[in-house]
């Protein structure tokens, strides 16, 4: 591993790139799992018993 210290502003904007792109990956991962879970109770949630 590098150190972050130590690395030049090229190896710098790579990472910080990397890390936004990994963000956006998991950011919709998240809505992905959520509309197919909306998706799949579909009107189930509304005549759940009381």
């Amino acid at each position: 591993m590098s150190d972050p210290a130590n690395e030049n502003d090229l190896a710098a904007k790579a990472r910080r790139g990397r890390n936004i792109a990994l963000a956006w990956g998991l950011v919709l991962f998240v809505i992905l799992v959520f509309v197919v879970t909306l998706t799949r109770l579909g009107g189930n949630v509304v005549d759940r018993p009381l």
